[in-house]
């Protein structure tokens, strides 16, 4: 196992960059690319930095020529035989050939295309702009270069023993998280937390600390190059990105209330079993649920990913109950802001009453909240949204107002056409 203190003071960051790989990403996002790749190629997308944190100024920690040359590394990358091999030949969700060959031939020859990038009152604008397979591929390497490369510069002056000290304070940390964990009755628990990771290091030690401390309960890690390594399940299904793209390609106020359910239609056409996973709330869970079309009804489960986690766990299971399904015999995936008193909580609630998966994200891969003055390591929010498509602005509503996003008047005719009310606001941590 690698002494991730060592490796921090002694390497040189050239020789060991952020992101190593083209599968250095979420499993989602290569589920989602192939779907995109097939049903919509040439739809002209921008993808946009976001930081929810203003007080986080980002732009004034991160240099501006380190950024670019960790972005210029990752343009420079390309699919390895090896990688290649484990995509084309591996079993993902019980099944083999996930990934088609055409997909698997356009991606063995991608390089990711161009960026733009420019400061602005303490912020970076990094934007990505052009066919939607390509840019999409940006969002993970992107975040995970500015998250650690926050990470460097706060840690850039600490001596070794100040670094082994701070790690073996957040192994410490992280351990007695899984230990409580342990004690979790027929608990399934996954890494999700690559976009907002402290570092790759650190994630792939996170991972290797829940595989060895949970056994089973642990089912695997959305990271496809930790997968890959370490042997474990590749873990996701699909995003808010898809309705959102689909929506704003969408002609007229009919065929917008329409999108989020196309969306799933083009997936199904692909996946079964434990890929038929719903993602409701991108414009209200409540609406989605009114309008779902009866074939829907058999999917698998949902992913609940904002607003309060047991009021969207409770809303999937009325709506299985009222459409004549068993909830016990379906899956609510939890994934939004999670740690570990929250999972235990969500586990005991709704235990006997549906099956219950979590993804962990920032707070397994990045929680080193108090182990500095100042709090100077601690998580904080950023995402890579799509903002249009074919020059039309995106929409995101969400299940908690706060994380919406989008033209004030376009939010305002999605709210009238998904019917969405008064909304719950929570805050966003991570």
């Amino acid at each position: 196992m690698v002494d991730v203190a060592t490796r921090v003071y002694n390497h040189k960051w050239k020789i060991d960059p952020i992101v190593r790989s083209l599968i250095d990403t979420d499993f989602y996002k290569l589920l989602m690319c192939q779907s995109v790749f097939r049903n919509n190629p040439d739809a002209q997308v921008t993808f946009s930095l976001i930081n929810r944190s203003k007080k986080i100024r980002i732009a004034d920690i991160v240099d501006e020529g380190v950024l670019r040359e960790q972005l210029d590394h990752v343009r420079s990358l390309s699919l390895s035989r090896g990688e290649s091999t484990w995509l084309r030949g591996n079993m993902f969700y019980g099944k083999r050939q996930m990934f088609r060959s055409d997909f698997m031939e356009w991606f063995e020859n991608l390089r990711l295309p161009p960026y733009h990038l420019e400061k602005r009152d303490g912020q970076y604008e990094l934007t990505f702009e052009g066919n939607w397979p390509e840019v999409m591929l940006w969002e993970i390497p992107a975040l995970s270069i500015l998250m650690e490369l926050r990470s460097r510069v706060v840690m850039r002056g600490m001596g070794k023993f100040e670094l082994e000290v701070l790690y073996a304070r957040a192994m410490t940390k992280l351990w007695e998280k899984i230990e409580r964990l342990r004690e979790v009755p027929n608990l399934h628990v996954a890494d999700f937390g690559t976009r907002r990771r402290h570092s790759f290091m650190w994630q792939d030690w996170c991972v290797q600390a829940m595989n060895e401390g949970l056994g089973k309960k642990f089912t695997g890690t959305s990271n496809c190059l930790i997968a890959m390594r370490r042997e474990v399940e590749a873990i996701g299904t699909n995003a808010h990105e898809l309705p959102m793209v689909y929506a704003a390609l969408a002609k007229g106020d009919d065929a917008l209330a329409e999108a989020p359910y196309n969306v799933l239609a083009d997936w199904q056409e692909e996946h079964d079993g434990n890929l038929r996973i719903i993602l409701p709330d991108t414009y209200g869970s409540q609406g989605f649920f009114d309008k779902a079309p009866a074939w829907l009804n058999n999917w698998t489960g949902v992913r609940i990913d904002s607003g309060d986690p047991a009021t969207g766990a409770e809303i999937a299971i009325r709506w299985w109950q009222d459409r004549g399904e068993d909830p016990r015999q379906k899956l609510v995936i939890f994934s939004d802001g999670l740690d570990d008193a929250k999972i235990i909580e969500l586990s005991a609630q709704f235990s006997g009453r549906v099956r219950v998966a979590f993804g962990w994200g920032t707070m397994l891969t990045n929680d080193f909240r108090g182990l500095m003055p100042d709090d100077a390591l601690a998580p904080f929010s950023m995402v890579c949204k799509a903002v249009s498509a074919n020059g039309i602005p995106t929409v995101k509503l969400s299940d908690n107002p706060r994380k919406a996003m989008g033209p004030a008047d376009q939010i305002k005719r999605y709210k009238r056409i998904f019917n969405v009310g008064e909304q719950q606001e929570i805050e966003v941590v991570v």
